[in-house]
């Protein structure tokens, strides 16, 4: 299997990744800025996340919301940001290829002149209202901050999530949000993928023509990540305003397509995916410690993190829920995977990639992945690559991810328990600090 494109690059530096599809009558139009919270500092966070926001304002030529014109062309489109890159899609109808790349390259390379005051604060007040929602109002939503408070040190950019401090988004100006723009999101900083019904030589004469006068922008320098380490067990305490308990384990792990990070991929599938996996199996069916228990792990392109999530049930203690997943991932770590069970997740891992050939566009559609494979590797053919490093994975392979990374001695340990009642943390833990 493979996703088969060409890819050009502009004078500019702006590559153009091609995929002609012709199953159905659309095009699909794809950006990828390769920018993310990662490229914030402490103090001026989520900034990366407010132009997500502030991308879909309006630009020089078209001093208007995006999603008006698009809509109305029949368009799909969204866009989304994480610690790493910033992305835009439009699916059209093959009458409106022009139309989103147009739209795109004018936001591109002429979103300054349009971006006002009045426009900066709103859109920051419409993310400090997401942030409330989404993470300072939501049961559970302050576990994320925590754990990666703890993760990684303050002046590291995995630090904080994506959305930012909401002290950091009330102090920034609109100098700072503007100079943040000039620095990451010009043609030496994109990638753009172009999928479906059209001629590649068609598509990449109109990108040169949409694209090709924007200026290069200077060059981004990545930021290099001081040592992510834990030297203990560190355990954290939230009280929140939730009817159970729950427990966040977490660990360091691989880089996104270092060594070890598929192999952790598929241990997260063993031990929680479906009702066979061994966490689901021991805590929630045989011992009814759980009522809901989950793992994964967290691919980025600096440092990952491997994360084990478990609810307890009424009249169980988070101690006890700790205490059935230490001893499970240590039997694994020590044993590995039954034949059966590798069978499973490799199966299930070889359908989820056939899946992401269904469409060519929107997340995870093809376009998307040749920019994923563009902006991190250099390669927009890495697709068959990729499924090989799961499906090369052997029982040992994983038992030793497993041992490696998932030790008791480094991880960090929090629990959210219901207001009140300190006393369902797990021992030994300490009040948390989020903002």
């Amino acid at each position: 299997m493979e996703i088969r494109c060409e890819r050009r690059v502009l004078a500019n530096g702006l590559p153009v990744l091609v995929h002609e599809d012709h199953t159905c009558p659309i095009v699909a139009v794809n950006v990828w800025y390769h920018v993310g919270s990662k490229n914030e500092h402490p103090g001026r966070t989520g900034l990366a996340h407010l132009f997500e926001h502030l991308m879909f304002e309006g630009s020089e030529h078209h001093d208007s919301g995006y999603f008006q014109p698009l809509q109305s062309a029949g368009a799909l489109l969204n866009g989304s940001t994480n610690s790493d890159r910033t992305n835009y899609w439009e699916v059209v109808p093959t009458g409106g290829v022009e139309l989103a790349l147009w739209l795109e390259s004018d936001r591109m390379g002429y979103l300054l002149p349009a971006l006002t005051e009045a426009k900066f604060t709103n859109q920051r007040d419409v993310v400090l209202n997401e942030r409330r929602q989404n993470y300072e109002n939501r049961p559970y939503g302050l576990a994320g901050m925590a754990t990666l408070a703890a993760l990684y040190a303050p002046d590291h950019p995995y630090h904080w999530l994506t959305i930012g401090s909401a002290d950091d988004l009330r102090a920034t100006t609109l100098d700072e949000v503007r100079a943040f723009f000039a620095a990451h999101y010009h043609p030496g900083n994109a990638s753009l993928a172009i999928a479906g019904a059209i001629d590649p030589e068609r598509a990449f004469t109109l990108a040169e023509r949409y694209f090709g006068e924007l200026r290069p922008g200077p060059k981004v320098e990545s930021p290099m990540p001081t040592a992510a380490a834990l030297t203990g067990d560190r355990r954290l305490l939230l009280e929140d305003r939730v009817e159970l308990p729950r427990i966040y384990l977490a660990w360091h792990s691989p880089a996104m397509f270092a060594p070890g990070d598929a192999e952790l991929d598929l241990v997260a599938d063993l031990l929680t995916s479906g009702k066979t996996s061994r966490l689901y199996r021991r805590l929630v069916y045989e011992m009814r410690l759980a009522t809901e228990v989950a793992a994964f792990q967290q691919s980025r392109e600096a440092s990952s993190y491997f994360q084990i999530v478990a609810t307890a049930s009424p009249g169980r203690s988070l101690d006890e829920v700790e205490r059935a997943i230490v001893e499970e991932v240590a039997s694994f770590a020590e044993e590995g995977p039954t034949a059966a069970e590798l069978d499973r997740v490799l199966v299930q891992a070889e359908a989820q990639f056939v899946y992401r050939l269904q469409t060519v566009g929107g997340f995870g559609g093809k376009s998307d992945q040749l920019n994923a494979y563009n902006v991190f590797l250099g390669d927009p053919s890495f697709f068959a690559r990729d499924l090989d490093r799961y499906l090369v994975a052997s029982p040992s392979a994983l038992a030793q991810a497993a041992a490696r990374y998932l030790s008791n001695a480094r991880r960090v340990a929090v629990s959210i328990v219901p207001r009140g009642q300190a006393a369902l943390a797990l021992a030994d833990s300490t009040p948390a600090r989020v903002h």
